[in-house]
């Protein structure tokens, strides 16, 4: 059963999020509105927390994946420490109240007003991604008087077996420093007063649903790990091993997390080591769907469409990665039929499924697209200048909106005549 299935189910004939009817939600909201399951992110959170309770851990929610804050603070609440990648990650953090300690900062492209950000706030620590990084964290901290704790992303040129644009730990990608070349880099941290070495940090994609590439970048890290603290550079007893757990979109299977927990297990078992990792679209992911309503049915020649009130500049996820999103109607009606979902942008790219069968879809329904708590409100944008979409937050047969609906007069309130 696909796992959004737990949180999104069908009563009588009709679409709910855990206690709460989504048709309710649309007419009280309007379309389009975002929809969370508070029951999934805390579970799935649970279940991995579950897993490594063997391990001194800490699980870092990526925030990229879904960034409300209101989202934020339940994860926080929960036991949840924050995988950042900008300074207005860190920003979204604190002002949820997490503890600066449970807040990892992981990026290429570090500003110095985003270093001197963190270092001011004092997170736990910087995953580096290059020599340079490295000499501009150890300038900045020197000049506050700081020592920056920093672990060292390595690439471990690991296949991930996922889409080629959310791999990151190839060799040709631009994440991370080659394992071979990391000790030369960490012999350079000698002379390096302000910088503290503690652990190295491995990410080698998104959606991957297989254990071996996890299994693999562990022992690559482990190795170089122990190369690492042979040679006496810091105490490098922290190993980040990122995220990038599939969910299920389609027939693809999930990853298996109690099979990955066991494997990682074996690498780690009796290392004096603390684990980091950071699942983003693992926890948010099955969390959320996105509701929409039927504008027009428009027959082609060889096609039907059914046109909705919102598209890739909402989920860009199918468009951009050509990734499946499960779409149900809100009131499940007898007959099936193939058709395109596509929305209003101006773009023939703008769509969110081509020749899918779904059942019998009339103007005016309400669809929703599932699996759309990951990486959907996070890469919105106001494309043809429409507004971006409320968020809404269910919790058992209670609800909250989260993000109002953004106005027209939003739309132009920070340009300047």
């Amino acid at each position: 059963m696909n796992s959004f299935k737990e949180y999104f189910t069908y009563r009588n004939g009709k679409l709910y999020c855990e206690d709460v009817s989504l048709e309710a939600l649309a007419e009280e909201y309007g379309t389009p509105v975002y929809v969370y399951s508070s029951k999934c992110f805390i579970e799935k959170f649970t279940q991995l927390d579950k897993a490594l309770s063997k391990h001194p851990h800490l699980i870092c929610y990526s925030v990229k994946s879904n960034s409300n804050i209101n989202i934020l603070r339940m994860m926080h609440s929960a036991g949840c420490g924050m995988d950042v990648v900008s300074g207005g990650e860190i920003y979204r953090a604190i002002a949820a109240g997490v503890e600066p300690e449970k807040i990892v900062y992981a990026g290429v492209g570090k500003t110095s007003s985003e270093i001197e950000m963190a270092l001011s706030t004092g997170i736990r620590m910087f995953n580096c991604e290059s020599l340079p990084e490295i000499e501009r964290i150890n300038t900045i901290a020197q000049n506050m008087n700081k020592i920056a704790r920093i672990a060292i992303r390595g690439n471990p040129d690991v296949e991930a077996h996922t889409h080629h644009y959310i791999t990151t730990g190839k060799k040709e990608n631009k994440f991370g420093v080659s394992m071979q070349l990391l000790p030369d880099i960490a012999n350079v941290l000698k002379n390096m007063t302000h910088v503290k070495l503690t652990g190295l940090h491995v990410h080698i994609g998104s959606q991957i649903t297989d254990v071996e590439p996890f299994e693999e970048a562990c022992s690559k890290a482990l190795e170089v790990m122990n190369i690492l603290n042979a040679k006496g550079i810091g105490e490098c007893t922290t190993l980040n091993l990122g995220g990038g757990f599939g969910i299920q979109y389609n027939d693809e299977e999930p990853l298996d997390i109690a099979t990955w927990a066991k494997c990682i297990d074996k690498i780690i078992k009796d290392k004096n080591i603390f684990l980091i990792i950071e699942p983003g679209r693992y926890i948010s992911g099955s969390s959320g769907a996105l509701v929409t309503r039927v504008q027009y049915k428009k027959k082609a020649d060889t096609k039907t469409f059914i046109i909705v009130d919102s598209g890739m500049h909402h989920l860009i996820r199918p468009t951009l990665y050509q990734a499946y999103q499960h779409i149900a109607n809100v009131t499940l009606r007898d007959g099936k039929e193939i058709v395109d979902v596509v929305g209003p942008i101006c773009e023939s790219g703008d769509f969110f499924a081509k020749d899918r069968e779904i059942t019998y879809t009339k103007q005016g329904d309400l669809v929703a697209v599932l699996s759309a708590g990951a990486y959907g409100m996070a890469m919105a944008s106001r494309y043809n200048s429409h507004p971006l979409p409320a968020e809404v937050l269910v919790e058992g047969d209670r609800h909250r909106l989260i993000r109002s609906r953004e106005t027209y007069e939003d739309l132009i309130a920070r340009e300047r005549v």
